[in-house]
């Protein structure tokens, strides 16, 4: 089945799993996580790493070890998560990337731009903390 918009299994295991660690009174282990996500324990792991990496994780070892936040859950938006595992967002008019259309107006009529700008946009307006309770 084909879907318009779709959002990568890794960005989505970022986007999880931080909300999950920042609900969390006591760091989360890879296992929890990935039971909670219905994810790959490795893919979990993998993901993690690359945010521990980029500063928004701690990570220790051990039997009482996980994974906390290292920022606070209200200065942490959903997009700087969803770019930190995806890239730069690219923000063409065109989703074949001509530079030149062939028509004398786009038909598409520059839908992808504006899905582009209200993911961005929604995105960017919702922190972790959003998602607590």
């Amino acid at each position: 089945m084909s879907k318009i918009v779709s959002i990568s299994e890794a960005a989505s295991i970022a986007i999880h799993s931080m909300v999950l660690i920042a609900g969390a009174n006591e760091p989360l282990n890879v296992q929890s996580i990935a039971e909670r996500t219905c994810s790959s324990r490795h893919h979990v792991a993998k993901v993690l790493q690359r945010l521990v990496k980029e500063g928004y994780l701690n990570s220790n070892r051990g039997p009482s070890g996980g994974f906390s936040l290292r920022i606070p859950a209200d200065k942490i938006n959903l997009f700087e998560i969803f770019e930190t595992i995806e890239g730069k967002l690219s923000e063409t008019a065109c989703p074949l990337e001509h530079p030149v259309c062939p028509f004398d107006k786009c038909l598409m009529g520059n839908i992808v731009t504006k899905m582009t700008n209200e993911f961005k946009e929604y995105m960017q307006g919702k922190t972790l903390e959003d998602y607590l309770e």
